[in-house]
């Protein structure tokens, strides 16, 4: 049991970081790594190791601007560790979910290159349709199973070599572009450029996603190792915040061009709040702010002068909150 409920509450904060990038400016490098853009990756394939030893080799200015991904992801593996130490649970899942999200990142060829829209190879746009337009299409056949997982012996050299290897995903990401757009006649959003962007990444998109989970698994359990495998005992977060109170359905349809409806149940008469917000986390719409009674509710939402692209979904009630990914067309 306490297993399922850390998963579901893994599930429902792993968007947190996005949304920070709304408010904290120092949010926005965490997710992404440049690494191309380092002479000694070109050179040698590796970049220095240690955040110190990158800033004095060149300068805080030129790293931020690069992003601070691996790092980031390393923080918060070593907070996630103080938090086991504590046993504080709380706190703990909300780090495990910080994790999971930069870790995810790290297995998105396009989070760590400087191509990372394909704007320097006439591949404007790519970053979205492939990491939400295809997958939102196609995400019911990425199927995969676990393999066993160990102690990571050097976390820091696990990521960065995970970052090392899965940045030569990036050509195939482009060239799978070129080829979907070529055969749909250079039209992007048909049905036939989906199909043929899919049948060209879905073998290491899915090989992406399985050693993204992998990678999550490996850390979380030699975190608790680093930490002395404390008990988890009965008090704590399984206690506080056990099973969500309220539930968000997927939009539908998704994406969308004109509307979407959206569905979501809660288990008691609460105040309710349903936002959706940008990539920026700015919040760009706010479909319920009011006390709702227990049950399942729909709205429609047919957005105003909205550019396309990703959007998240929030629904929030005094003690859950869950996010949905909808994707709006042009």
């Amino acid at each position: 049991m306490q297993f399922q409920q850390w998963a579901i509450i893994l599930a429902n904060k792993s968007s947190e970081a996005d949304y920070r990038k709304g408010w904290d400016p120092n949010e926005a490098p965490r997710h992404y790594i440049d690494i191309d853009n380092y002479e000694e990756f070109i050179t040698t394939g590796r970049i220095p190791q240690t955040l110190d030893s990158a800033i004095m080799i060149h300068g805080s200015g030129f790293v931020y601007d690069q992003g601070i991904l691996p790092w980031a992801t390393l923080k918060t593996f070593d907070s996630l560790t103080a938090c086991f130490e504590r046993m504080d649970w709380d706190n703990a899942v909300l780090f495990a979910a910080d994790l999971g999200h930069y870790i995810a990142d790290g297995h998105m060829p396009l989070h760590i290159t400087r191509n990372y829209n394909g704007q320097f190879t006439g591949n404007s746009g790519i970053h979205s349709r492939y990491e939400s337009t295809m997958i939102n299409a196609y995400n019911s056949q990425i199927n995969y199973t676990g393999n066993q997982i160990e102690e990571i012996q050097d976390v820091s050299q696990y990521v960065f070599d995970y970052l090392y290897s899965n940045y030569t995903y990036v050509d195939s990401v482009i060239a799978a572009d070129d080829y979907a757009k070529n055969l749909s006649g250079g039209s992007t959003s048909s049905s036939v450029y989906k199909q043929a962007l899919w049948d060209k990444t879905k073998g290491f998109t899915t090989l992406l996603f399985k050693n993204a989970s992998h990678s999550l698994a490996e850390m979380i359990y030699t975190s608790w190792l680093l930490a002395g495998s404390p008990q988890m005992s009965s008090s704590g977060i399984f206690d506080e915040v056990g099973f969500p109170t309220i539930q968000l359905e997927q939009n539908v349809p998704n994406p969308f061009s004109n509307s979407t409806s959206i569905s979501f149940t809660i288990q008691e008469k609460s105040e309710i709040q349903l936002q959706v917000y940008n990539l920026a986390g700015k919040n760009v719409g706010t479909l319920i702010d009011s006390q709702k009674e227990q049950g399942t509710h729909t709205v429609n939402w047919a957005p105003q002068n909205l550019p396309g692209g990703v959007y998240y979904l929030v629904l929030k009630s005094d003690d859950s909150q869950v996010t949905r990914k909808m994707v709006l067309m042009d």
